[in-house]
């Protein structure tokens, strides 16, 4: 898809909210409205291993993978996860494989099927030819090739990356578009980048065609998007703020606070003329879901704007009930704290300080760390030079002897487990308690009482077009 095909897509674009919150339930509604709904790619292998164990008790998982291209692909899937009791005791999940540079064929099966799932499931929903992209985190690499592949078999229309800087993903998306076996590179600290390979020629059996879909690229800074226009194939720019939930990028010269709040000042502002000079569409977010804000992006020579705690906190979304309520315990929402150090990766990240949740705790509470999920594990060189996996997130004993500076890990938080928390899916423990929710919402959840306790996807879209004036209580 080119950059003009780009700029037909929709005003408004649904963020995409991981692990599993931007679920195919909500882009597909969002996608039905006419907007660009979004399935969120991170952990989509688990999430469904996660959805099957569970007993799939609507059928969509089981529904889709009769869809995916290759049923002996399929029936391994199931035969391997899908338990019809449902789980033996809540959070008792059979242990999903942690991806390294070479990953089993299991695991590649699993991870393309999770993101063919969520694609497919959403674009059934949409009908009438509604656009569905995927978010991906460039943050996350080893699951981002069998990730892509699995959403171009299922057709989608868009691809979003942020939380770095996706130079090679277009050239990815392209080689996978023809079925090639395509490499990324994964950085190791203190050795050589390793590659992390895969072919599509040693999963499946059958070739569909694929349509190429736009590429988006998540920036929040000019210089950035001149640099990704330079090297190519980058159809357009979402342009978010530091109010947007998740991650946020640094703040130029990394400055913050005693409490190791970032601090964001005027050179965190990207320059919009410069941006709207490259002749590629681009949608602003970060506070962005009210009609005035809608407007005002549209002045600026934006095409639209992406919204995501307005649909986080929506019915559709895979947030679960509870922890939705729990967000929303305080009038107006829980405190959202910019936490320089939550994050594994390095990236300040909004967390809820929702009472019940692990925003609500002391992150430091060492018997409480733990990383059995490892989406944010760096690679690092061994003293035989081999590879290891280590998270500033995981026991401090165990970081350390994988020479990790004690430092690092202080203020860490298991980001992985509490976000699968979130959705429905806390892992036991050892001492049997569940692992408490990690909730993420940008500085929009203190006016998301505007929306009313209880509200849908298209209520968001209707209040953001200005059809209508207020939102129905």
């Amino acid at each position: 898809m080119s950059s003009s095909a780009a700029a037909a897509l929709p005003q408004i674009i649904q963020g995409g909210m991981g692990v599993g919150v931007s679920n195919w339930v909500l882009a597909g509604r969002v996608a039905a409205c006419g907007q660009l709904g979004v399935v969120s790619g991170t952990a989509v292998e688990r999430v469904l291993a996660c959805r099957l164990q569970a007993g799939d008790p609507d059928g969509a998982m089981r529904r889709a993978l009769a869809a995916f291209p290759d049923q002996a692909v399929a029936s391994r899937i199931l035969n391997a996860w899908f338990r019809p009791e449902g789980l033996p005791a809540p959070g008792e999940y059979k242990p999903v494989p942690l991806f390294s540079q070479t990953p089993s064929r299991a695991l590649l099966e699993l991870t393309v099927c999770g993101s063919f799932v969520e694609v497919w499931l959403a674009k059934q929903q949409a009908q009438d030819g509604g656009a569905v992209g995927i978010n991906l985190l460039e943050k996350i690499r080893l699951p981002t090739l069998p990730t892509l592949y699995g959403a171009l078999l299922a057709g989608v229309d868009a691809v979003l990356m942020g939380a770095g800087i996706p130079r090679e993903i277009p050239a990815h998306i392209t080689r996978l578009s023809a079925h090639e076996a395509s490499s990324l590179r994964i950085p190791v600290e203190g050795g050589d980048t390793v590659e992390s390979r895969f072919d599509p020629a040693d999963l499946l059996t059958v070739k569909p065609t694929i349509t190429r879909p736009a590429f988006l690229a998540v920036i929040s800074s000019d210089v950035l998007a001149v640099s990704l226009a330079r090297s190519g194939g980058i159809d357009g720019f979402i342009v978010e703020g530091p109010t947007a939930g998740g991650h946020n990028a640094p703040p130029r010269g990394g400055a913050a606070d005693a409490k190791g709040t970032p601090i964001y000042g005027p050179r965190d502002v990207p320059d919009l003329k410069r941006i709207a000079a490259l002749n590629l569409p681009f949608w602003l977010a970060g506070g962005k879901a009210t009609h005035e804000a809608f407007r005002e992006a549209l002045a600026t020579g934006a095409h639209g704007v992406q919204i995501g705690t307005a649909f986080a906190f929506c019915e559709e979304s895979g947030m679960i009930p509870e922890v939705r309520a729990m967000a929303r315990s305080q009038p107006g929402g829980a405190p959202v704290v910019t936490d320089g150090r939550a994050s594994p990766t390095g990236f300040p990240f909004k967390v809820v300080a929702a009472a019940g949740s692990e925003g609500g705790r002391d992150p430091d509470l060492r018997e409480r760390r733990t990383c059995t999920l490892g989406y944010l594990r760096e690679a690092y060189a061994r003293e035989d030079q081999t590879v290891g996996w280590r998270c500033p997130s995981e026991p401090v004993e165990q970081w350390s002897a994988k020479g990790g500076d004690p430092t690092a890990a202080t203020g860490r938080r298991c980001v992985c487990n509490g976000l699968m928390a979130t959705i429905g899916h806390p892992h036991a423990n050892r001492d049997g308690s569940l692992e408490l929710p990690l909730i993420t919402a940008g500085d929009d959840l203190v006016g998301i009482d505007r929306f009313g306790k209880r509200y849908h996807a298209d209520e968001v879209i209707d209040l953001v077009l200005g059809r209508v004036t207020h939102a129905v209580v």
